[in-house]
């Protein structure tokens, strides 16, 4: 089994990366994450050169993701919420699956994605709503051929509680690594 997570925190030892090595402690098989503050892969330029072509025109890091992404098993989106949304970079790097997008609506095209399984965890401490995140969230997803998503999994106290010690965010990460290792 492989999964790919994209964790979209700046912090190297934040809230979002505490649940994911909980998530990773767990996991069957293979994983791989993918820091997108620290990824070298540029944001989508509308160039539309997918809109007539396999793949994209940038030549980055994203080809490496875009190799997992075909053959692994499950996509995790984990991402602090900005504004009630992803982080910026997060949006960045996603951005890319728009030759996905481009393939289907575009050339008329059926890729062969391998149907997976997903998961979206998020953590803020703010004011903000995390439905628009995890609703974006589950929209990319759904152009990488994600089949099966679980319910918004998050930490939202963390300016007055660590997600490692928010005991209910860790029982749902353990729910969330039963389901994708199913």
């Amino acid at each position: 089994m492989k999964t790919l997570i994209l964790n979209g925190s700046p912090r190297k030892n934040g809230d979002t990366i505490s649940l994911i090595e909980k998530l990773t402690e767990q996991l069957n098989g293979e994983f791989k994450i993918i820091d997108t503050y620290y990824s070298d892969v540029s944001p989508c330029v509308d160039c539309r050169y997918c809109w007539d072509n396999d793949g994209c025109s940038l030549n980055d890091g994203f080809a490496e993701i875009n190799d997992y992404i075909e053959n692994c098993d499950n996509i995790v989106i984990a991402s602090p919420i900005y504004f009630s949304q992803l982080t910026g970079k997060m949006l960045d790097v996603c951005s890319r699956f728009q030759t996905y997008f481009a393939a289907k609506y575009f050339r008329k095209q059926n890729i062969e994605i391998k149907a997976k399984k997903g998961a979206v965890i998020l953590v803020g401490g703010g004011d903000g709503n995390a439905e628009d995140a995890y609703k974006t969230a589950c929209t990319i997803m759904s152009h990488i051929n994600v089949k099966e998503i679980y319910p918004l999994v998050g930490s939202f106290k963390t300016n007055e509680l660590s997600a490692k010690e928010d005991n209910e965010a860790i029982m749902d990460i353990d729910n969330i690594a039963k389901f994708l290792n199913k």
